[in-house]
C-alpha cells in the first residue's frame, strides 16, 4: 500500500515531508493528521535536521479535508468533534512551533486546511498558477483551528474578507496578503527553495532557532522598558554562547564558521 505521507532527510540534513495522495488532491484525514504531527515532531527533535520542506505530489498542494473524513465528522457528537479538531490544532501548532526553519512548496490548489499548513510555515514559495481558498463557510463551517496562523500571516482586515466570502484568490494576491513569501514559475519552485536552503545552511543552527523564536515572542510584546531589558539580556546571552563566540571569531578571522560545509558555499 502506497504511503500517504513520505518522510526523508537528504545529505544536507534537510528533512522533507511530502503529501502523497495526488489522486485525492492530497486531501488529508484524521490518520494523516496524526502522522503529520509525528513527523513534524520527529524533524523538530532531530538535532541533525537543519530545516524542513513541506511539499506535495501531483497537481494540487492540498484540497483540505478529505471527503470521507468529513462524512465521518458529520455523524460525530460535539465532544467527538472537539477531540477531532484538537488533533488538527495540535498538528498545526507542532509545525508552527518547530525549532527549525520550515518552507512550504506550493503548487496548484491549496484550499481550506491547506492554507493553514502554509501559514504555519516560516517561508512559503508558491507557483504563479497556485490558487487559494478559505472555503469552510461554503459548507456551513468556519476555519477555526487554522485561524490563528492565517490571521497572523494575512492580517485581520483581509481575513475578515476571505473568511466570509470563500472566494478563490491567486498566487499574486496571496503574496500581497503575506501568505506566500514568493511566487515563481513552477519550473523555478525547487531552485528557489534550494537557494533559500543554501542560505539557511550558512547560518548558526542555534541562532536560527533562536531568531525564529524571537519573532514569535516579540510580536506579542509591548515595546516598553521591560522588553528592552529582556532583548538586551537575550543578545548578551547569545554573544557569549559557544555558537556566538564561534560565529564572531570566524567573521573577524575571515574564515568559515564551523557549521558551514564547503558544498554549501554558494
Amino acid at each position: 500500500m502506497e504511503q500517504s505521507i513520505i518522510y526523508s532527510v537528504d545529505e544536507r540534513n534537510i528533512a522533507t515531508v511530502t503529501l502523497n495522495r495526488a489522486e485525492k488532491h492530497n486531501a488529508f484525514n484524521d490518520e494523516m493528521i496524526i502522522e503529520l504531527t509525528r513527523l513534524f515532531k520527529k524533524a523538530g527533535e532531530d538535532s541533525n535536521v537543519r530545516a524542513l520542506i513541506l511539499r506535495a505530489e501531483g497537481k494540487s498542494f492540498s484540497a483540505g479535508a478529505d471527503l470521507n473524513w468529513m462524512k465521518k465528522m458529520a455523524s460525530y457528537t460535539e465532544s467527538q468533534n472537539e477531540s477531532d479538531a484538537l488533533a488538527l490544532a495540535t498538528m498545526l501548532q507542532t509545525l508552527y512551533k518547530m525549532p527549525k526553519p520550515t518552507i512550504a512548496r506550493v503548487q496548484g490548489a491549496a484550499f481550506g486546511g491547506a492554507v493553514g499548513l502554509i501559514a504555519c510555515c516560516d517561508i512559503a514559495i508558491g507557483s504563479k498558477l497556485s490558487k487559494f481558498c478559505l472555503s469552510e463557510v461554503k459548507i456551513g463551517l468556519i476555519p477555526a483551528t487554522i485561524s490563528p496562523y492565517v490571521v497572523e500571516a494575512m492580517g485581520t482586515r483581509m481575513c475578515r474578507r476571505y473568511f466570509q466570502t470563500a472566494e478563490v484568490f491567486s498566487a499574486r494576491r496571496a503574496r500581497r496578503l503575506g501568505l506566500l513569501s514568493e511566487s515563481v514559475t513552477e519550473d523555478e519552485l525547487d531552485s528557489t527553495i534550494d537557494d533559500i536552503v543554501s542560505k539557511i545552511l550558512k547560518n548558526g543552527p542555534k541562532a536560527v532557532a533562536a531568531a525564529k523564536d524571537l519573532v514569535q515572542w516579540v510580536s506579542k510584546q509591548e515595546i516598553d522598558d521591560p522588553l528592552l531589558t529582556q532583548t538586551s539580556k537575550l543578545i548578551a546571552q547569545v554573544r557569549t554562547s559557544d555558537e556566538g563566540q564561534e560565529g564572531l571569531s570566524a567573521f573577524l578571522e575571515k574564515r568559515r564558521a564551523s557549521w558551514v560545509e564547503v558544498q554549501n558555499d554558494k
